[in-house]
């Protein structure tokens, strides 16, 4: 966890300045295609996941390490093939959980949230899941364990191959030729994202495009059919806890209210998107028809809430930075307090970008866990190196501005 602490130090700042780079593309050549609270909500969906993840915030049912050392039957050598070899495993693997992801109801909860902005851009490759609390990845990358695959490479490999996801989360760059035959590309990526109907559930490979080509779920985009971006069932929010797990109350609330017990169960392993007969006809979940005619999520806002969300947004990165920096000196309890602390802002910050009272309630929230801190573990502001005073009155000046920015309307 160290070392994956001390990569984002150098990781965020990466994406954010390209982040940077594309919004000033898109000005200088009229083609804007970022909104203020989608890109943020996208970013603090990026901060909630790294947060979880530098955590270790799941349940590994079997982890790679076991598997290695139980099931191999060779070892790969040569140094170079070894890292070829665990990358195209890697890549298969992710093309099998993403096609998981988006044809069983369970697993697209831990998805949805990535296909949740209604734009497409850089930024929205950062919109990541914290609801993945059980990991089964390793699962997956069975034939590497098979192989005798090294742990070392893989645990080197499967951030690498995640950042190499970033690049193509793009509308500026159009196809790329023969790499289209290899690679996945911005093309095929808009195509993945769309909520056109010729193009759901298409294009589902991470690295190499050859995976959707061979299992018959490559689909080219089309000039006729421009890509409209988001979700049939719209999340509505710009909060990513309510994003994160509003697939799954669905899930919860059918299951509850079916009336055969069968359905109860199967509701949550059938295809993405079923539910059983006698719920959909007692509760309409209305779904986008015309991609082309919805609008997208776009309360009201002023530009006092704009000005004190985005403080608050550059509070929390500031804080999540200096975590990161600490992290190796910080002990486990001390780094879930500070934790905690990040993602009470983050969803104080997203609430009222949704205009809703709920952010008050996670401004108090985070006053009220300071205060506890300060009687019961004031040990944490000393491993911090902040002082009470300072974290706590930054977040009663928070609290003040956020009711101010929701009283004007």
């Amino acid at each position: 966890m160290n070392a994956y602490a001390n990569a984002l130090l150098y990781a965020i700042p990466a994406f954010m300045v390209l982040v940077l780079i594309e919004i000033a593309y898109g000005h200088y050549a009229k083609q804007q295609k970022y909104r203020l609270f989608d890109t943020l909500s996208s970013l603090s969906s990026g901060v909630t996941n790294v947060l979880k993840d530098s955590l270790g915030l799941a349940l590994v049912l079997v982890s790679y390490p076991f598997l290695v050392s139980r099931l191999a039957v060779t070892e790969v050598s040569g140094s170079w093939l070894t890292w070829a070899i665990a990358f195209v495993v890697i890549d298969f693997a992710g093309y099998w959980n993403h096609r998981l992801s988006h044809h069983v109801n369970i697993f697209w909860n831990q998805h949805v949230i990535h296909h949740s902005s209604e734009d497409f851009n850089l930024a929205c490759a950062l919109r990541q899941s914290i609801s993945n609390v059980v990991g089964y990845t390793a699962i997956l990358l069975l034939p590497a364990a098979l192989l005798g695959v090294p742990y070392s490479v893989i645990a080197v490999l499967a951030p690498l191959h995640l950042f190499g996801q970033f690049w193509y989360h793009t509308q500026h760059i159009g196809k790329l030729g023969f790499i289209e035959y290899i690679l996945v590309t911005p093309s095929q990526h808009r195509v993945h994202h769309a909520i056109n109907q010729q193009y759901i559930d298409k294009n589902l490979g991470q690295i190499f495009s050859v995976w959707d080509r061979l299992f018959g779920t490559f689909q080219e985009e089309l000039d006729e059919v421009p890509p409209r971006y988001g979700v049939l069932k719209p999340a509505e929010t710009y909060n990513p806890l309510w994003i994160n797990f509003q697939h799954a109350y669905n899930l919860a609330f059918d299951a509850w209210h079916a009336r055969r017990f069968i359905d109860k169960l199967r509701i949550w392993f059938m295809p993405t998107g079923w539910r059983p007969a006698d719920v959909a006809n007692r509760f309409e979940r209305p779904i986008i028809e015309d991609v082309y005619a919805y609008e997208k999520y776009d309360p009201k806002s002023t530009l006092l809430r704009k000005v004190v969300v985005f403080v608050q947004f550059v509070l929390a990165i500031s804080l999540l930075f200096y975590f990161f920096a600490l992290f190796s000196d910080l002990s486990t309890i001390h780094r879930v307090y500070s934790g905690a602390l990040i993602f009470l802002m983050v969803l104080g910050y997203s609430s009222l970008m949704d205009g809703s009272r709920w952010a008050l309630v996670f401004e108090a929230l985070r006053i009220a866990l300071l205060i506890g801190l300060y009687v019961w573990a004031s040990a944490f502001f000393v491993a911090m190196g902040l002082p009470f005073t300072l974290l706590v009155g930054l977040s009663a000046l928070s609290g003040l501005a956020t009711k101010w920015a929701l009283a004007d309307a």
